[in-house]
């Protein structure tokens, strides 16, 4: 690329690694990185600058010292004048900002075009509250506006805990909804984490829903994923402890860093992994030490399961022969990781688009959800029925077969490189000249 065609690009994600992430993955590693002060904010920890930092209910806390970015991000932008700046769904006020400075604006989205699709429109249905589902019941099924063939849809558990958390105006004075609706409204273009060999009709439907392009930027699965690297002491230990169980029988279990568990659940999930008899490595990031394992647990498992309470090395464990299947919240960065290594998927969604994303998988057979009771709760005796039919029962067999056939999509770094060289290609013929 010559100097003069050189795109100038800004990224602003949002305060969550399952954002930033991706936002490094699209960009590394032509990034250099910029230091704005987060303001403090009352109820805020001190220090706490992303969400793994604090429990989930100060969230609206770090969102409201996220608009405090405002200012610091201004001076950025009216002193190195990029041409297009990339960001997440939670600066509503970002957009007037960049129509004043003349600064194209890409919304990117790290949820998937079947959970804007389910949201509606972003003048009326997110800004404007003119939604048509006035009540959790209403998201229960298909929105009216999807035109083809579709389950996707809330259980009225997840439709519950979606009404209160993120469409309900929050301590930061602002929902979530109403955020990610200025930000697709105000944008010139939409670009989200997906590929249309995975999926086409919501991308398209994305697009006439808010009138704007949409770019698929790929899945940006893991790039030349090689585990014999960095064998460091974690990796060495762990793997000392995978390397005894027999090949494909270990169901590796994680949450990500932000989905929390409560007493029951992370009880009854114990439970369920003990009565399934399968081999398990379990990585359990607990914020709060008063949620504990049942009495005796680790000491009845020893020898085929672990629980291990530190950060842990995700894609070498994932990667390891031993492990053959992958109990989700169904984040979906988690999902594109465990089907990178051909891993069927046993489905626990916990919050926000996590139930979407389930039926999503559900319905491209490569995994299957846990059964949940109609308040969202499930039974030992579920999860360990999910983890065994999954994992070796005949009647699993084409569940894993579908995440070994979904991995040759994944693992194909040429088709997810064309969709990143169309994004930026279309930045350069489309900027501000």
């Amino acid at each position: 690329m010559s100097e003069a065609k050189k795109l100038h690009v800004a990224l602003f994600p949002w305060l969550a690694f399952g954002h930033i992430i991706p936002f490094f993955e699209l960009s590394t590693p032509l990034i250099n990185l910029v230091s704005l002060p987060l303001p403090t904010v009352e109820h805020l920890p001190r220090n706490a600058e992303a969400t793994t930092d604090i429990p989930s209910h100060k969230t609206p806390y770090l969102k409201l010292a996220f608009d405090g970015l405002q200012g610091p991000l201004l001076q950025f932008l009216q002193t190195s004048t990029p041409d297009w700046i990339i960001y997440d769904f939670a600066p509503y006020w970002l957009p007037s900002i960049l129509a004043n400075l003349g600064i194209s604006g890409v919304f990117y989205s790290m949820y998937g075009a079947w959970t804007l699709s389910f949201f509606g429109s972003s003048s009326s249905a997110m800004i404007n509250g003119e939604d048509p589902r006035t009540g959790p019941e209403d998201f229960t099924v298909p929105p009216e506006w999807i035109p083809f063939p579709s389950k996707i849809a809330f259980r009225l558990h997840e439709a519950k805990q979606a009404f209160r958390n993120h469409f309900e105006v929050n301590d930061s004075g602002f929902s979530d909804v109403f955020r990610l609706g200025s930000v697709m409204g105000g944008c010139d273009v939409i670009a989200i984490r997906n590929c249309n060999e995975l999926e086409s009709n919501f991308s398209r439907l994305v697009g006439e829903l808010h009138s704007k392009p949409v770019l698929p930027t790929g899945l940006l699965p893991p790039a030349d994923f090689d585990g014999s690297r960095d064998q460091d002491d974690v990796w060495l230990t762990i793997k000392e402890c995978l390397d005894k169980q027999n090949k494909g029988s270990v169901v590796y279990i994680a949450f990500g860093s932000e989905s929390e568990l409560s007493q029951p659940e992370l009880h009854e999930l114990a439970l369920g992994l003990e009565l399934s008899g399968l081999p398990f490595f379990w990585a359990l990031r607990k914020r709060d030490n008063s949620v504990k394992l049942p009495d005796g647990f680790e000491e009845r498992v020893k020898g085929r399961g672990i629980v291990w309470t530190s950060w842990v090395p995700q894609l070498r464990i994932m990667g390891h022969e031993s492990v053959g299947g992958f109990l989700t919240h169904c984040g979906y960065a988690s999902i594109i990781e465990a089907l990178y290594f051909e891993l069927p998927l046993i489905m626990l969604p916990i919050s926000l688009d996590q139930g979407l994303i389930a039926r999503i998988f559900g319905e491209k057979k490569v995994g299957i959800e846990v059964t949940k009771d109609e308040d969202g709760s499930f039974r030992r005796e579920w999860v360990a029925e999910s983890l065994r039919f999954v994992m070796v029962e005949k009647e699993g067999k084409p569940y894993r077969d579908g995440a070994k056939e979904m991995k040759k999509l994944i693992a194909d770094k040429d088709v997810h490189d064309r969709y990143v060289d169309h994004f930026i290609e279309f930045m350069q013929n489309h900027r501000v000249a």
